[in-house]
């Protein structure tokens, strides 16, 4: 298992402050609703595993799976024994043929080496070209990954339908902004965006922007 390096308490503090002192509504925001919390994983194959796992299903199905798929082939789940396993064995620790489709690709980049999640290339760009080789793996999660888990500064989920949301009622929109619109209202807010994502989060469930 990997190291968590998620962004810290510190760094969230630092990025909320620096976007609060260039944007009213955020400083106002930030005043009513305070800081998130840190939101950190551990880096490295088991947190991309479980997040396939989870796709589309209760956080209950999703811990059920887990732990039907630990006890089939230990807590390290270790990319060749789980390759070596049968269609029926995965579809017993409750794998569908298409999610068994997703965690055999990423097995397959780990084993190999074809993906080395120690060393994602710097650029945010290039480590989501990387991370998105995996079937199952879109931009949302290679970007929830490497802001929860490498504690990426910078990156900003603007697909994100919640992040959307909070966005939108900040800037007193009166629709929910498109990815694009997102995106673009977060380029003054570099290279702090990763702080801004984690917020919108936070504020999410608030009717009181």
């Amino acid at each position: 298992m990997g190291r968590p390096v998620g962004l810290t308490s510190a760094e969230i503090r630092e990025g909320l402050d620096a976007i609060a002192a260039r944007e009213p509504r955020w400083a106002e925001a930030l005043a009513s609703h305070g800081y998130p919390a840190e939101r950190i994983r551990p880096t490295g194959y088991r947190t991309l595993l479980r997040t396939i796992i989870g796709q589309q299903v209760s956080v209950a199905s999703a811990d059920s799976v887990w732990n039907k798929l630990t006890g089939h082939l230990g807590e390290e789940v270790v990319p060749a024994e789980l390759l070596a396993s049968s269609f029926d064995e995965l579809r017993a620790c409750g794998l569908s043929r298409q999610k068994q489709g997703y965690v055999r690709s990423l097995c397959e980049l780990v084993d190999s080496g074809t993906l080395d999640l120690d060393s994602l290339p710097r650029d945010d760009e290039e480590a989501i070209a990387q991370l998105t080789r995996i079937k199952g793996i879109g931009r949302w999660s290679a970007e929830i990954y490497l802001l929860f888990a490498e504690g990426r500064p910078d990156i900003w989920p603007a697909g994100d339908l919640a992040v959307q949301i909070a966005v939108g009622r900040l800037a007193d929109l009166p629709e929910r902004p498109s990815e694009g619109v997102t995106r673009t209202l977060a380029e003054p807010w570099r290279p702090y965006r990763g702080a801004a994502a984690i917020f919108a989060w936070h504020t999410y469930n608030s009717a009181t922007l």
